[in-house]
């Protein structure tokens, strides 16, 4: 269906775009330096748990449940931090390993195992020959760049409402034995906000992959970032597996970052029995000891899951408005001229924003130059290649509500004026 300008009449599209150049100028002008690149935790948030750091001082006891954090040991985190892992990821903490604070390292370190030494016996990946990796897009630019970094093949396959594109999907993993993995963001997905329907889950959890070593990459980020009470329920994975008899075939992967302090959270990683044996082996070359300390502290400030929840209630009602703020202003800026759409997250940090094909990088370079930092064009795709040029990331948790109206009413203009001008260059 045409948008409103393609429909216009010459004369009166030359107007309009007058009109919005003129719009342009006045807020160049403003000399506006406003950031809505990366998904950050405001400083409201980051506030919240400024208490954790009087749950570990110089006089408090620094042993969990007989096992010393201000030594080294204890290797796979110590035992209360990985129930409460176990807890949030619904699993047995026997497979839980509470391990430095970024869940991506632990990604490149296990695609890193395997590309060097392989899984479960097989041989390493490196000596394979091409091996790819499915993505689904948009997705998240910085899985994306781990798998590319090892020159691993990136397959972008689409994203739907419910999550991956599922047949697509399974006849590329029962086809080609060079697919090894995928990667996914289960609930509330970057930068969709997509979640997993069961049926998805399922069929991911079902999957007959040619290759023995093809491992589902389940990053589970968002699990506890709902923005309403009603949050969206996601199928518990380790269920559907066990169900497949398809144990072994994902690792799954959490953090503290968005719950606490990013870079100084907890990060932890579960898969089964078997793959926790190959994966402590692998850890063990890598690490001597986690850090135990920051684990007391966050165990001893959060408790449990139900603590956990708690906790995010007081992040949900800084970020909502955040996010009500964005659907308003998108809707009331574009929702009469058929020029986009975006999606309308219940929880997570992003939305996806999509505008006429051929329009995100003049969007995100004339926002640039009004004064807003966008996430680059073409990020939520493998390799920065966006086929239609249409998707761009909205990331509204950083900026304060005043900066981020003001940040909306550039983009929604530059969002116009690109439309406009395209609709006239096809004049």
């Amino acid at each position: 269906m045409a948008n409103a300008y393609q429909t216009m009449e010459t004369a009166e599209l030359d107007a309009q775009i007058a009109l919005l150049e003129q719009e342009a100028e006045r807020l160049r002008a403003q000399g506006l330096s406003l950031d809505m690149a990366r998904g950050k935790p405001s400083q409201e948030q980051t506030d919240l748990s400024r208490g954790m750091l009087d749950c570990v001082d110089a006089t408090c006891d620094l042993t969990d449940e007989g096992l010393a954090a201000d030594n080294y040991g204890v290797p796979d985190g110590l035992p209360s931090a990985r129930r409460l892992a176990a807890e949030l990821l619904q699993t047995d903490s026997a497979n839980v390993l509470v391990i430095g604070s970024s869940s991506l390292n632990l990604m490149y370190d296990l695609v890193c195992h395997a590309y060097t030494h392989g899984i479960a016996g097989n041989e390493p990946w490196c000596h394979q020959g091409e091996v790819k990796f499915l993505c689904p897009s948009p997705g998240y630019d910085r899985h994306f760049r781990v798998t590319e970094h090892f020159g691993i093949t990136n397959v972008p396959v689409a994203m739907g409402v419910d999550g991956p594109d599922m047949d697509e999907v399974e006849r590329l993993v029962a086809s080609d034995a060079s697919i090894k993995g995928i990667w996914c963001v289960p609930k509330y997905a970057n930068p969709t906000g997509v979640t997993y329907s069961d049926d998805v889950v399922r069929r991911l959890a079902a999957l007959e992959p040619a290759a023995p070593d093809f491992r589902i990459f389940w990053d589970n980020a968002y699990m506890v970032h709902d923005l309403y009470d009603e949050g969206d329920e996601l199928l518990n994975i380790f269920d559907a597996l066990a169900e497949a008899g398809h144990d072994d075939m994902a690792y799954v992967f959490g953090s503290t970052a968005k719950v606490t302090f990013p870079s100084s959270g907890m990060a932890f990683v579960a898969s089964s029995a078997a793959n926790m044996r190959e994966v402590r082996d692998a850890f063990a070359v890598m690490r001597v000891s986690p850090e135990k300390i920051s684990q007391l502290a966050h165990v001893r400030f959060l408790k449990d899951a139900a603590g956990v929840r708690a906790h995010m209630r007081k992040h949900a009602a800084i970020v909502r408005p955040r996010f009500e703020l964005v659907e308003q202003k998108l809707t009331d800026g574009l929702g009469g001229l058929d020029c986009a759409t975006w999606t309308h997250p219940r929880g997570g940090y992003f939305v996806s924003f999509d505008g006429p094909e051929g329009s995100a990088k003049a969007i995100v370079a004339l926002a640039a130059e009004l004064g807003v930092k966008l996430t680059g064009a073409g990020a939520t795709w493998p390799y920065g290649k966006d086929p239609k040029d249409t998707n761009i990331r909205i990331a509204p948790t950083y900026p304060s509500l005043d900066e981020l109206s003001a940040a909306l009413d550039v983009f929604v203009l530059a969002v116009k004026l690109v439309s406009a001008r395209l609709a006239r260059s096809e004049r």
